[in-house]
């Protein structure tokens, strides 16, 4: 085939079909080739965890042939390209070489040239590999099945050159240290939930606190201001005794005007030398300085922080200084552990109630990553309508549009939120029923 054609300057469609009909045929068979193995490598290599069980538990030899070839991955891989451009090669120097004799060095050659790389490139991505691809990783168990064969018979030709490249990865990948694979808080979850049968509601809870650790913010985890206990420096001696022993709190921020001027915190250990003082006591010469930060904050960084600084507190403040709440190193790790409780913490009515597996009620007070976790959906859930919000109130604000009246009701993502009680200002009673049960919930 490679010889000449017989009279190239007669210009007869039987001398150029003579010359050039075998060299279309090949390169047709060979495009042909080059899909197959672009279809099989996308379908190999997309098959669903349902398809390889499948194939490794089926009867059928083209079946078990596909997990064969799967259980040595890099080397299948290394087969298949190297397969895939051999074929690609062959194809662009046949087409180089007709078209060299067909021009017999014209001077428009060049052109011609160029204009051929680009259609031929066109030809070969379009019909050699998106194509291909598109089909194989629609119906990849399918064109797995049929491509087996080539597969097999491509992975023991190429043995050699595909056992140089897998040896030469691996070298490579010893060499270079990967400094870590970031991974999305979706993917981490799932993976939580793959551990369902196999471990009890609070290991899921932990694994679950310390996988969202690192997304939390200090807005999302504090106290919030309404909730703070604070003391005025204006407070005589004896008024501060007083209110000290009904806060039952060892660390409380002090104020001059209002809670936007915090002046610093108060630790009452520093109190104890001083405790048969009069009214004449400037106690707030005891008054240690606060440590400010943005609500914006990681909760993981203020971990670092409060490490480094040796404090177990931080005033939580908006772009404009004012006191948005309070955050201690306990709120930080009852993220992780859940609500702990001390000897000394006095026993408060319990937030929320459920009333069956789908009807929930709860204060509107209480902070949204704590209501997912009631309700038992991921920390975002809620993210796209809560705006600006952390409390369930805010979030039917959100809904609302309006401050609701009892008895308003709205709905969202499967969830009908029901107004029990509220006032002019706040929402204080709350009834959340699931629509049905789905799978969104800790997804």
């Amino acid at each position: 085939m490679d010889s000449d054609p017989p009279v190239l300057q007669v210009d007869t469609w039987s001398t150029y079909l003579s010359f050039y009909g075998p060299y279309a045929g090949i390169l047709l068979v060979l495009l042909a080739l080059a899909a197959v193995v672009s279809a099989s490598e996308a379908a190999f290599f997309s098959l669903s965890s349902d398809d390889r069980a499948f194939c490794r538990n089926s009867d059928d030899s083209a079946e078990r042939r596909i997990m064969n070839l799967l259980d040595r991955p890099k080397r299948l891989l290394a087969s298949l390209l190297i397969f895939n451009n051999l074929l690609n090669l062959a194809i662009v120097v046949i087409v180089t070489y007709l078209v060299w004799k067909l021009t017999q060095f014209d001077p428009t050659s060049g052109w011609v040239l160029a204009s051929l790389t680009v259609v031929l490139t066109l030809t070969i991505v379009l019909f050699g590999e998106i194509i291909p691809k598109v089909y194989a990783s629609q119906n990849s168990l399918s064109v797995a099945r049929r491509t087996a064969p080539l597969v097999a018979l491509a992975s023991m030709l190429f043995r050699p050159l595909s056992l140089l490249l897998v040896s030469l990865t691996s070298v490579i990948d010893q060499r270079i240290r990967r400094r870590g694979y970031k991974v999305s808080m979706e993917e981490l979850n799932q993976a939580v939930e793959l551990t369902s049968s196999q471990s009890t509601q609070e290991e899921r809870e932990l694994i679950k606190g310390i996988v969202n650790f690192s997304n939390l913010t200090a807005k999302q985890a504090m106290r919030a201001r309404v909730d703070i206990t604070a003391f005025s420096e204006t407070l005589t001696f004896t008024d501060l005794m007083a209110q000290i022993s009904q806060s039952g709190y060892s660390r409380v921020p002090v104020y001059k005007a209002s809670l936007d001027e915090i002046e610093g915190i108060l630790y009452l250990k520093d109190l104890l030398p001083h405790l048969d003082g009069d009214d004449s006591f400037q106690w707030q010469t005891l008054i240690r300085p606060v440590f400010f930060i943005p609500e914006t904050k990681k909760i993981d960084d203020l971990l670092q922080d409060f490490q480094k600084r040796r404090v177990h507190m931080a005033i939580v403040v908006d772009e404009y200084g004012g006191t948005r709440g309070l955050i201690t190193l306990e709120d930080i790790i009852e993220e992780i552990f859940g609500d702990i409780n001390d000897e000394f913490d006095e026993e408060e009515p319990i937030p929320f109630q459920r009333i069956d597996e789908r009807t929930v009620l709860i204060e509107g007070k209480i902070l949204l990553t704590d209501v997912c976790r009631v309700l038992n959906v991921d920390i975002s859930y809620f993210d796209e309508v809560k705006g600006e919000s952390e409390s369930l109130g805010g979030l039917l604000l959100e809904l609302f549009t309006r401050v609701p009246q009892t008895g308003d009701e709205v709905s969202y993502a499967g969830f009908t939120f029901k107004v029990l009680s509220a006032d002019d200002k706040r929402i204080q009673h709350v009834e959340i029923t699931q629509k049905e049960i789905t799978q969104s919930a800790s997804s």
